[in-house]
């Protein structure tokens, strides 16, 4: 349980331990874990609670959730809170990880196990929609890949017609927490637009886009902005959480709901999340489209602002792997042993690509490759190279983004990842240019969300509600590095190319 120190100025008898100050909730419904966080009435972090996931791969390319795990770490996750600050929330707000096909049906109980945003099982599907509707690039404003949730339910109508017979509505994972919670099917803008069913610029289901994948809209949640209250805790779990009915934001997907909780909602501004997955985001008060290079264009989790967004589907998760590979026991524990040996540019070439890849190659069969091993490879140069492969992967992405129109002079960073100083120096380099790190970084999307319900009750402008929080650190490139990292980047790049056709 988290040290009580979290609560800072308002320890030692304080209105919020008597339970007289406002208190804001966000949950955020991560792949490996729920996070819940505090927020006070001044939008400071008090307090965190999080609780792992499981995660089945049954088959491979699959990926899939118990949309029912989600309901239990959530609630467990919240009633770790000490009781007086669960008797001081006055609004919640949810986040969670995008594209999760969970397919309800007429008992409002998942018909399957929910499909995940890095499965991969419905590239054919990606070619049939693509034929079918071109609307899916041109009002969608996307690629259509097996991540996101409209090919995974052409998957489910080819492959298990008869629960797709059973479907009567469709959730993404955020959106069925708020179900348990408050009753109501609904969802927000920015997690909704990851469907592929939106016409995004518009900010609405689009039949046609519906059509070609044989839904309607009658399946489909109601739509809110970010800040919209969608509904309230049902009496009953109230009671048993220890608040009052309080108020359910809609909320936000992770990413949009990280960019929120960074400050990051302004035209130009851009963030680094560093989770499971890896993502450039890019806040735009227009709407923008580049699908040819595998970016993607979905709304902001603020009325009337959108987002460019680059994707590689294997980051810090990159490092949970290579940690067990390796034998060094955690993440920190990896990247320590590069660290000792603090060279960057070796001459091992990691490619990231567990779980395929989207941003730049659309390659749901990329694999992870580790190229150039010697006898005299050491688990530090393992480590090394693992941490060089991410970055490079991410500054793939930033090209992309940059081929789009954007302009990117900083990146502020969140996630789990940005919490060591090193492998900031490696990503610094990757992407030449000054990472900077906030105040409250690694609650991410979580932070976001609390953010999103405290403004919904304030009515602050969003400029006030949702200013960057504090620097606490900025790393700026070094020039060695750069170059170093930059001819490295052609040789990863070429090993990509050369083995495209062999995954």
């Amino acid at each position: 349980m988290a040290s009580p120190s979290f609560l800072g100025p308002f320890e030692n008898g304080s209105d919020i331990l008597k339970g007289r100050l406002p208190v804001f909730l966000g949950i955020d419904i991560g792949t490996s874990s729920v996070k819940v966080v505090a927020i006070d009435d001044a939008g400071s972090l008090i307090e965190t609670r999080s609780v792992p996931l499981p995660i089945s791969r049954p088959q491979a390319l699959w990926s899939e959730q118990n949309a029912y795990d989600w309901w239990d770490a959530s609630h467990k996750a919240v009633m770790q809170l000490p009781a007086h600050l669960r008797q001081s929330v006055k609004a919640i707000g949810l986040s969670g990880q995008m594209h999760g096909a969970t397919l309800l049906g007429a008992d409002m109980k998942p018909v399957r196990p929910a499909i995940l945003w890095n499965d991969g099982r419905s590239f054919l599907e990606c070619e049939v929609l693509t034929d079918r509707e071109p609307g899916f690039v041109t009002r969608g404003g996307n690629l259509v890949m097996p991540g996101f949730t409209a090919p995974k339910l052409e998957w489910v109508r080819t492959h298990e017609p008869d629960l797709f017979n059973q479907v009567k509505a469709i959730l993404l994972p955020k959106d069925y927490v708020r179900l348990c919670m408050t009753g109501d099917l609904a969802s927000d803008m920015s997690d909704s637009a990851g469907t592929l069913w939106m016409d995004v610029e518009k900010r609405d289901w689009h039949t046609p886009l519906l059509d070609a994948c044989g839904l309607t809209r009658e399946q489909m949640p109601r739509l809110h902005e970010g800040n919209d209250v969608t509904g309230t805790l049902l009496p009953s779990l109230a009671s048993e959480w220890g608040m009052a009915t309080v108020p359910v934001v809609a909320g936000a997907g992770d990413n949009a709901a990280g960019a929120v909780g960074a400050g990051v909602i302004s035209d130009g501004d851009a963030l680094m999340s560093l989770g499971t997955s890896g993502v450039i985001f890019v806040s735009g008060n227009t709407y923008r489209s580049n699908p040819a290079s595998a970016i993607h264009a979905f709304c902001h989790a603020i009325p009337e602002t959108w987002h460019l967004m680059s994707v590689m589907l294997s980051a810090a998760s990159c490092l949970d792997w290579a940690a067990s590979m390796t034998g060094a026991g955690s993440v920190a524990a990896l990247i320590g042993l590069a660290e000792t040996e603090n060279k960057i540019a070796i001459d091992e070439v990691f490619l990231p690509y567990l779980s395929g890849e989207r941003t730049p190659h659309n390659n749901p069969h990329a694999s992870g490759v580790l190229f150039g091993l010697s006898h005299n490879t050491s688990k530090a140069q393992i480590a090394q190279a693992v941490l060089e492969g991410v970055a490079l992967g991410m500054a793939d992405g930033l090209h992309g983004l940059l081929e789009a129109g954007t302009e990117i002079e900083t990146i502020s960073v969140i996630g789990g990842g940005s919490q060591s100083s090193y492998w900031g120096r490696v990503l610094s380099a990757a992407l030449n240019r000054p990472l900077v790190y906030r105040d409250g970084a690694a609650t991410g999307p979580a932070f976001g969300a609390a953010r999103l319900a405290r403004q919904a009750i304030t009515g602050e402008r969003f400029s006030e509600a949702f200013s960057p929080p504090q620097i606490i650190d900025t790393i700026e490139p070094l020039a060695s590095d750069v170059e170093a990292l930059q001819g490295k980047h052609q040789r990863f790049k070429a090993l990509y190319s050369d083995l495209a056709n062999t995954f």
